[in-house]
């Protein structure tokens, strides 16, 4: 009798523990921490237990009215139709609140100075989210700033722009390869049609970047490279449906047919690159990025076990700096110059007088190509690949007048300081290269906000390779074909971790 007493006793004091343990977690960590913003002035919505404002933030979604016509877009507000709750939450509580995402609590950010001080912080204590972390960390490399801190700064060195930039010339040549095998394709449909081919170009920009990428990164098994990338790109996919729920306390570990999917997508992605890994030490020496991740991963005084994470997290890092930004950029770029003809006519103009007929541009043309830069730069303006730059506080940071409590994850939305009329004039929503015509600094007013990479120490490291691609394949493709939007064209971005078209891009092109 006493020995059950004893037991019962021991199971209510578990029990009242994990209670606490709870109450603590949930409600008064998140409140201590809404509490110490509050008393700064920082407002925002109130969050519920478990889900904070997710379920505000679907509602909102679900009540924006998308784009159903098939008109080329005049006005490009993508903030608006992707994040309306942060329209709304702005108008509300001013330029500075806080929300929360589960038990995650962001504090959202867009005054011009304190924006600055944030996205050129170097402490370590202010990086990744661990919510990126645990749940995306399959996708955007886990545990690279706050497992070991020589690891960050041994994967800007591997990859560092000056590097990667003397990468991208010897690239020129594997880049237009690369491009020829698309046009050649579409060239080959074209014919096949009578002279003029609907064509949803989505799938070919992935084509077109994944075999740049994957030659640049995995060298002669570049074949296995592609193969790797259309499973990081399955887990993107899955990563996405799952964005908002990333806060929700253990919503990680419940096996859901989501997670189940995810898991075994970035257990496949890993045991491929690590495969890849094996062969490269047992066959010939290549100078590509792998060989460049594997000799420094070699130099480090990194454990096994972290030496594999290292590799696979690099890789996984490219193809996000290399891949899919490049592909979804591009795609955006030529819908761009499929609405607006003028730009299309003056860019090709400006492509053939540089290039003359049937050369292949080199890195000196690229240059001389200030029209087809302004163009780039635009595009990238109103549909930047990433559209937040998210960082967690590690350690109490002070930005500006704020201080942010450890554990308050900040996010700065790239789209919203993009196209703010304030710094971009009235025009801040159309689609008008000109404003580049002196440069990024002459674009708007605070030149710091435009950060399509980006900006300061953590710039994205495959900007470099990322614009060169997108010169080469735009030129490549004005020079040879003319093309317009398709009727089948549907206007309808959405964010799947990056910016792209739901429904896909339809042009209908030609051959000049």
């Amino acid at each position: 009798m006493e020995l059950v007493l004893l037991i019962s006793f021991a199971v209510l004091i578990a029990f009242l523990g994990l209670l606490e343990l709870l109450y603590t977690g949930l409600v008064l960590k998140p409140e201590r921490l809404r509490s110490v913003l509050r008393k700064q002035g920082v407002r925002g919505p109130s969050p519920s237990l478990l889900l904070g404002n997710i379920c505000e933030i679907r509602n909102s979604q679900s009540t924006t009215v998308k784009a159903s016509a098939n008109e080329p877009p005049v006005f490009h507000n993508c903030a608006a139709a992707l994040f309306p709750f942060f329209e709304q939450w702005r108008k509300r509580y001013g330029p500075v609140f806080v929300f929360s995402l589960g038990n995650t609590q962001i504090l959202y950010v867009s005054q011009p100075d304190v924006v600055r001080e944030i996205t050129t912080c170097t402490s370590l204590e202010f990086g990744k989210p661990s919510y990126q972390q645990k749940e995306r960390g399959a996708l955007l490399g886990q545990g690279i700033l706050t497992s070991n801190g020589n690891v960050w700064a041994h994967q800007r060195k591997i990859l560092a722009p000056e590097l990667y930039m003397d990468k991208v010339k010897r690239m020129t040549s594997m880049i237009t390869e690369s491009t020829t095998v698309l046009l050649n394709s579409w060239k080959s449909r074209i014919e096949k049609e009578g002279g003029i081919a609907d064509i949803k170009i989505d799938e070919g920009m992935r084509s077109f970047s994944g075999d740049v990428i994957s030659r640049a990164c995995f060298g002669s098994n570049y074949s296995k490279g592609a193969e790797i990338f259309v499973k990081l790109r399955a887990l993107q996919e899955a990563m996405s449906k799952k964005s908002l729920s990333t806060g929700i306390p253990g919503m990680r570990y419940i096996p859901t047919k989501n997670n189940r999917q995810a898991w075994a997508l970035e257990k496949e992605v890993r045991n491929l690159i690590l495969e890849v890994v094996k062969e490269r030490k047992e066959a010939a020496y290549e100078k590509d990025l792998l060989q460049m991740i594997l000799e420094s991963a070699k130099n480090s005084d990194l454990g096994q076990e972290a030496m594999d994470r290292f590799i696979v997290d690099n890789c996984k890092n490219i193809y996000l700096a290399g891949y899919e930004t490049t592909a979804v950029s591009a795609t955006w770029c030529l819908m761009l110059l499929a609405a607006n003809q003028e730009w299309q006519d003056r860019v090709r103009a400006e492509v053939l007088e540089v290039c003359g007929s049937g050369r292949i541009p080199d890195a000196d043309m690229l240059r001389k190509m200030k029209q087809l830069n302004m163009v780039i730069h635009e595009s990238l303006r109103l549909y930047p690949p990433v559209a937040v730059v998210s960082r967690e506080a590690f350690k109490e940071m002070k930005f500006g007048d704020i201080i942010v409590p450890k554990g308050v994850n900040v996010w700065t939305m790239v789209l919203t300081l993009h196209t703010d009329p304030e710094v971009w004039g009235p025009d801040a929503y159309r689609f008008n290269p000109d404003r580049f015509s002196k440069g990024i600094t002459g674009a708007c007013k605070l030149p710091h906000l435009y950060m399509p990479f980006g900006v300061g120490p953590r710039v994205c490291l495959g900007q470099n390779l990322a614009i060169v691609e997108l010169k080469i394949l735009i030129a490549l493709i004005l020079s040879q074909f003319s093309f317009s939007l398709s009727p089948k064209y549907i206007h309808s971005p959405a964010l799947r971790l990056v910016i792209e078209p739901e429904r896909g891009v339809d042009l209908l092109m030609k051959m000049l």
